[in-house]
This record gives C-alpha cells, structure tokens and sequence, in this order.
C-alpha cells in the first residue's frame, strides 16, 4: 500500500492505496474502500490488506482529525453528517463510478448512511462492527444538546493541557492502546505508528482532541429506519462474538433492511484484528461470487 492524498473543498485527507487514483484502472478488481472507526485510522485494516492484495484493488483514508488527515478548522467541530460529505468528495476522485464500502464501528455508520444516500457508487457494503446511526428517544433531545455543549465548553478549558501531554515512548503509547481497547500490542503496531508523532524524544498524539467532545443531536430510531431501509445494495455484517449485543439482536428486522446477511467470528469489537484470516476470507466470499 502506498501513501495517497485526497485533496477536499476545506481540507486534506491522507490515505493508502495499491493502484494510482491518477490512471485508469485496468484490471477487473472489484475496489474495495475501507472506513475505520472512532479515534482509530486507516491502519486499522492492515493485516486484512495483506490477505486482500492481490485479489482486490484496495484504498483506505484517514478521516478528518484522525492518523495523517488534517484536522477540521479551528471554528468547527465533528458532525457525524460531515462525514458522509467527505467520503462522497473522495469518491469522486477515484477513477471508478463505485466501489465496495468495508467500515468498522463509526465507517460502518458512515458507509450505511452515504449508501442510502447515493446508492449509484456503492456495489455492497461490509460493516464489521457497526451497521445503523446511533439513535436516542425524541424525550432525550434537551439532555443531549446541553451535554455536548458542555463537552466543548471543557475542551476549550483543557486546550493547552491537552496540547502539552506527552508520553515517554513509544511503546508507552501501544501500551496505552492496547489496555483500551483489551487487544495484544502485537494487533496494534500499524496502527499506533500512524496514529503518534515523536518531537524531542517525546511521542504525542496525533488526532484532534475534538473528536471527544459529545454529539449535539442523535437520530431518532424512526430516522435511522428510513435510511436503513432505503439501502438498496447487500450489506454483510461481520461481528465479534463479544463485541456490541445490539448488533447481533436482529437487525435486519429492527431496521427493514433489505438485503441483509451476518456472521459472528470468535472475537470483541476489533474482531478484524483479532482473526484478519477469518474477516479476509468472509469478505472475500462475500464479494467474489458475485463478479463471476
């Protein structure tokens, strides 16, 4: 995989590819793009690339404030919605009309959401651990406007802390990662190297602090139902045995999903990393048959 750039209407976003976004495409390959999740980047997948590399034409971006990708300007914050706008202007630049979406977690929202919407650039989509927007009771709206105003309001109090927090070493920072998200260090080496910094023998951080502070508003499940139910192309959820129970407690009928199909593998929320032979042989059986 080689470094790529996506060069937006505001900002720039920092990707991996293994073809030139510059030149046709001159294999039959189906174009797989793949969407990590919350505070993660694009490394995320790196183990299921090495397995996915010569059957597939792959790409993979940074989102805004995460990995290598530039962060949103100091006047804004995160909108789950400005997503869903990013990943259509990288798509546009790639030189195919439609790709296969695979996003973990919140790229798994982000894939659901932008399929609904342009249903002419996605083929299938693969949600590992993730599948509908979040959703909240109507009752619950005042609490959750108040609340994320509150989280920015203590970003700006923590700004400079926050700025000025270093860790010793790198392997303190792959620590760190690993006790959050309960996995081996070896799992998660691409990805803390992408997602860090070293200056004066001191290892930062690299992604936007912002990314912490709460949402404004969540859907309604009434809304997350008509976008779900909306999607016209085959989704393949792929979840860990120990990772979210609502993923598992039927969706398809929950939302009114169309074309739905799910396999449980032997893991926890990052069950791609914990059984990349596994995840790599299901996406492939999911997409290969269908190209024949």
């Amino acid at each position: 995989m080689e470094a790529i750039t996506f060069r937006l209407a505001e900002i720039e976003l920092a990707g991996l590819a293994n073809f030139l976004l510059s030149a046709p495409i001159e294999n039959n390959k189906p174009v797989l793009l793949f969407l990590h999740g919350w505070q993660d980047n694009a490394a995320m997948f790196s183990t299921l690339w090495q397995r996915l590399d010569a059957d597939f034409n792959l790409v993979a971006i940074d989102l805004p404030g995460h990995g290598l990708s530039q962060s949103r300007s100091e006047d804004n914050y995160y909108h789950f919605f400005d997503y869903i706008d990013d990943l259509h202007q990288v798509i546009l630049q790639l030189p195919v009309k439609s790709v296969c979406l695979v996003g973990h977690s919140l790229g798994a929202i982000i894939s659901s959401c932008y399929s609904a919407a342009y249903p002419e650039h996605v083929e299938r989509l693969i949600l590992i651990e993730g599948l509908a927007p979040v959703v909240e009771e109507p009752a619950l709206a005042v609490q959750r406007l108040k609340q994320g105003l509150k989280s920015r309001q203590q970003y700006r109090k923590q700004r400079e802390r926050r700025k000025a927090r270093a860790m010793v070493s790198f392997d303190e920072a792959l620590q760190l990662r690993a006790n959050v998200n309960g996995l081996p260090t070896t799992c998660l080496v691409p990805v803390v190297e992408r997602a860090t910094a070293e200056r004066d023998g001191k290892w930062y951080w690299r992604h936007d602090h912002r990314l912490r502070c709460d949402s404004l508003y969540r859907m309604t499940l009434s809304q997350a139902q008509a976008i779900m139910s909306s999607i016209e192309v085959p989704i393949y959820s792929i979840v860990g045995s120990h990772g979210f129970p609502i993923l598992r407690d039927n969706p398809q009928q929950k939302y009114g999903i169309k074309q739905f199909s799910q396999v449980v593998v032997a893991g926890g929320h990052h069950c791609h990393l914990e059984q990349p032979d596994v995840v790599s042989d299901c996406i492939q059986g999911f997409i290969s048959p269908q190209r024949d």
